[in-house]
């Protein structure tokens, strides 16, 4: 796809989320939403819901369940608008019209739909986290995760990490830088992100995903927890960077990896190659990080 037709395809996008946001406030008559979340959903399709608190429940009879007063205005991608009230739910949060023929649930970074009791086009939906430099939204169901990435980067679904010998590969999926970010650099076009999991891990540490020995230390990044690790490797002029996010609670372990991999720019000749903005990079994968989205 040229810059051009990249252009209009974004013009597009725009148009359709601002659409999308009229239409809410307009059904939504005025009142503040709690929040209003954007989710993804399998073969294209999307919803913006907007959560409304409402009024102050009424005191429930004795053994009862207390009657939810709570609303979602929807707009859907095939063009539909609704506003649905909250129903008495025993897990995740569940609104429906008045004869129960379409159901919105959501639970956590998750969300589903049902019309006439069966899931149609709204399959497989993760809420995308909003970042206006990061114009590319990527679901994966399989994995359970969103992410938001910049344009050009390539993806490898059957990705492994096989840094930790064989019968110890790590599945995920990878992120490649274009090769535009490294020309004329000496930074190497295989340099990525990715997300990978490790299933039954007994607990959920960076140490699990790199080389033995590369101890994990806690930190706390826009008030997300993660376990991080980091490593450097050599060879033949070539550097190899790797920082590992791991998140502490979740089963199966998921984990953010950058690789950062350049050559050394004193081995180059003069003139050759210009060093690249290793701070930059680092700032496009934490932007790139902080979008991760997990349905568990």
């Amino acid at each position: 796809m040229n810059f051009g037709s990249r252009k209009r395809l974004a013009a597009v996008v725009v148009g359709a989320l601002a659409l999308a946001v009229v239409i809410v406030l307009v059904i939504s008559r005025g009142a503040n939403p709690i929040s209003t979340v954007s989710y993804a959903c399998k073969g294209g399709a999307s919803i913006t819901a907007a959560y409304y608190k409402g009024a102050p429940a009424p005191t429930p009879a004795p053994g009862q369940p207390p009657t939810p007063t709570g609303s979602v205005a929807l707009t859907l991608s095939d063009g539909r608008a609704m506003k649905l009230q909250q129903t008495i739910s025993a897990d995740g949060i569940r609104y429906a019209n008045a004869d129960e023929s379409f159901v919105f649930w959501s639970k956590g970074e998750g969300a589903l739909v049902l019309e006439n009791g069966q899931e149609k086009s709204y399959i497989g939906c993760i809420a995308i986290a909003p970042s206006p430099d990061l114009p590319h939204a990527y679901i994966n169901s399989a994995y359970g995760f969103s992410i938001r990435l910049p344009l050009d980067y390539t993806t490898d679904e059957s990705y492994q990490y096989t840094e930790q010998g064989p019968g110890k590969e790590i599945s995920g999926v990878k992120f490649t830088i274009p090769a535009a970010v490294a020309a004329g650099t000496n930074l190497a076009s295989d340099s990525y992100v990715s997300v990978e999991e490790i299933p039954r891990a007994q607990e959920c540490t960076a140490t699990l995903f790199m080389w033995q020995g590369v101890m994990a230390r806690a930190v706390t990044d826009t008030g997300t927890d993660y376990s991080f690790a980091s490593s450097t490797g050599a060879a033949t002029g070539n550097r190899y960077e790797e920082s590992v996010y791991a998140l502490p609670d979740t089963n199966p372990c998921i984990a953010v990896r950058y690789v950062i991999h350049y050559g050394v720019i004193d081995n180059y000749p003069p003139g050759a190659v210009r060093e690249f903005d290793q701070q930059a990079l680092l700032a496009t994968f934490d932007a790139i990080r902080r979008t991760l989205r997990i349905v568990q």
